[in-house]
């Protein structure tokens, strides 16, 4: 069982407008328009930029006017979504680092600055607080930095696999766990790479996608929850219980290791989601309950019943105390404390007919490892 988070995933963004009679009149603007090409090849290269980020941005602002049969045609046959986003973002990353690699050899940054500053690229966040409270709608940010444009766009093309992992993760594990894996390397990619470029133009208030940290926590989320699948499979072709408890252990770690990230981006930002902070809590408890739930196996197996019991009380006493409010959530938590507490009553009966052994304290009981 995963949880399902999506939220990473609804990211929103413009380019251009203006204010006109205190009213927003939107206003196209194009990269061809506001940067100086000095040849022609330069002129269809800023031209077919700004065609691939509007089909983008048509997308994942679901303001797209095409029918779902042009969409699929015009995406090659891809019929989700999902798939479509993936792969307009191929098309549009490659041709946007390539700008960025010609205009870093110009000289005149002041006049780079402001030709990206009219631009007027805004993006909102989706791991910020700001998503649920902001009565017009999403909180865009504007930074005059074209990293800044290729950081959210590699966040969301990071986004995007890991939903198309959700996606697949009934009908093809290998597949799911792959894509999760791949997400990782974007997230991983940014958090080295492209963000640390950027950190000297951020302003004060920013979105939580932009500093290295959060997405050195989305990396490790990404890796814990492939490795959730990879346990799933692991589970269902009958793997011995100790192996079950040590994957679903090594995942508590990741996403403790996590959270430590997330830390130093609270220190950042101070708007971080809090759906995104109960998830990463849920997600860590519900996969503690499953290791100790397999550790509790493993134990019974080798005649150490008394220790065995001991292990679930504890376990269902702690995973009751993080029972998240999302109740998609609650449904996946309520059915694996089910689980365990019927193996707990199975233990006691067996333990109480067979064995007789003493149930020992708390700080007695073995803890599981990754």
């Amino acid at each position: 069982m995963l949880l399902q988070f999506s939220d990473p995933s609804k990211l929103k963004t413009k380019m251009g407008c203006k204010c006109l009679f205190k009213k927003i009149v939107k206003i196209m603007c194009v990269f061809e328009d506001k940067f100086i090409a000095r040849d022609s090849g330069t002129l269809e290269q800023l031209k077919e930029m700004t065609s691939r980020r509007r089909v983008i941005e048509e997308s994942i602002n679901e303001t797209s006017s095409i029918t779902d049969a042009i969409a699929r045609e015009m995406s090659g046959g891809l019929s989700s979504h999902t798939q479509q986003v993936l792969h307009k973002l191929q098309q549009y990353l490659p041709l946007l680092e390539n700008f960025i690699s010609q205009v870093d050899m110009l000289d005149y940054n002041l006049r780079i600055v402001q030709w990206t500053s009219d631009l007027k690229i805004r993006w909102s966040s989706a791991l910020s607080s700001s998503l649920l409270f902001h009565l017009r709608g999403p909180k865009f940010f504007q930074i005059d930095n074209l990293r800044f444009e290729v950081g959210m766009m590699l966040s969301l093309y990071g986004a995007f696999l890991r939903q198309r992992a959700l996606e697949v993760i009934s009908e093809d594990q290998v597949q799911s766990a792959t894509f999760f894996r791949e997400a990782a390397g974007v997230y991983q990619y940014l958090a080295e790479e492209i963000l640390p470029t950027i950190q000297h133009c951020l302003p004060s208030e920013r979105p939580p996608e932009v500093i290295p940290s959060t997405s050195a926590a989305m990396s490790l989320i990404c890796l814990a929850e492939a490795q959730a699948v990879t346990s799933m499979r692991a589970e269902e072709k009958g793997t011995i219980p100790s192996l079950l408890a040590k994957l679903h252990y090594g995942i508590v770690e990741l996403l403790n290791e996590s959270a430590n990230h997330l830390h130093i981006s609270s220190g950042e930002s101070k708007d971080m989601s809090s759906n995104f902070l109960e998830f990463l809590s849920a997600f860590r408890a519900l996969h503690e309950l499953m290791s100790r739930k397999n550790l509790a196996k493993e134990l019974m197996s080798g005649g150490q019943s008394g220790v065995a019991i001991g292990v679930l009380r504890y376990a269902l006493t702690d995973v009751k105390k993080e029972m998240p409010r999302e109740n998609s959530w609650k449904l996946v938590f309520g059915i694996e404390i089910d689980i365990v507490t019927e193996t707990l009553r199975k233990f006691e009966r067996e333990n109480e007919i067979v064995w007789h052994k003493k149930i020992p304290s708390r700080d007695e009981l073995p803890t599981p490892v990754g």
